[in-house]
């Protein structure tokens, strides 16, 4: 029957948000009771796209999102140093040169996960496999030098983002088949884990805090098989945490500074992860 031989009222009913097909109904998606649903879909979505993709097993990468090129450093430099000499004695603009000197130096933290990203792509996506795909939160600094450096090798690389307050969009370097959005940080947590076989954590704030201890709390509790856990950057990690401090509270035990592992370069963390000699994804969450 077509809708020219309906009633006005049979139309009314067609469009009636009732009569919706569930799985068309965004208005019902978005509600508090369907939580459970938006979970699911949410793990259900990437998992099948990965298996679509041939991702066999990862390598994730955490950071500051607040990391910035070099060049682009640079030039924040030079123009908080012009800022400064017009009004010298104006405190703002002597702090905005203070950061923007920081930024310089944290710029070499970009270019290692930079250089990181491309050696494990190019040593390991070879022979149509991907094995150790470089993973990021798909946002800014860190997260974007290490899929510019996989996109750079000619590599596939994934990008878990995540819904904010604020705009934060996906660098452009990750492979559009594997750029996801995630309001569930739950959720995103669980994707950057599932197929791990390295962490390797640059210095960051909160949200690389966040991810670096609970993985290392998973490893300590045994929930999951041992993954090597890296920092970059001993003198930054050495003054941000002072683990041996908890190791003297009794808080954990010394055997659980083994838990990790320092590196400077982006070949000193290939060397740990490739002495590990992972075989298959050692992370099972579900």
């Amino acid at each position: 029957m077509s809708t020219s031989e309906l009633t006005p009222e049979q139309l009314a009913l067609l469009d009636a948000p009732a009569y919706r097909l569930a799985c068309e109904d965004v208005d019902l998606l978005k509600q508090d009771a369907m939580r459970p649903v938006r979970l699911q879909l949410e793990l259900a979505k990437p998992e099948m796209a990965l298996e679509d993709e041939g991702i066999e097993s990862t390598i994730v990468v955490f950071g500051s999102a607040r990391t910035l090129p070099r060049d682009v450093a640079e030039a924040g430099l030079v123009e908080a140093n012009a800022a400064l000499e017009a009004a010298p004695e104006d405190p703002d603009l002597q702090r905005a040169v203070k950061m923007a000197k920081k930024k310089v130096e944290q710029a070499g933290y970009y270019e290692t996960a930079r250089e990181f990203a491309h050696l494990v792509s190019k040593t390991c996506q070879s022979d149509d496999r991907c094995n150790h795909v470089v993973v990021t939160g798909g946002g800014p600094g860190i997260m974007e030098a290490g899929n510019r450096g996989a996109h750079e090798a000619g590599a596939k690389s994934i990008g878990l983002n995540i819904e904010l307050p604020f705009e934060q969009a996906p660098n452009p370097y990750v492979t559009p088949e594997l750029c996801f959005n995630f309001q569930y940080f739950a959720i995103r947590k669980m994707h950057f884990l599932m197929r791990a076989q390295a962490l390797v954590a640059f210095p960051g704030g909160f949200g690389t805090l966040d991810e670096l201890f609970e993985s290392l709390t998973l490893i300590q509790t045994h929930t999951v098989e041992p993954i090597p856990v890296i920092l970059v950057g001993k003198a930054f990690w050495d003054r941000i945490v002072d683990f041996e401090a908890l190791v003297d509270e009794g808080v954990i035990s010394p055997k659980d500074l083994d838990l990790f592992s320092y590196a400077e370069t982006p070949e000193e963390i290939w060397e740990l992860i490739a002495n590990d000699q992972p075989g298959e994804p050692k992370i099972s969450i579900l």
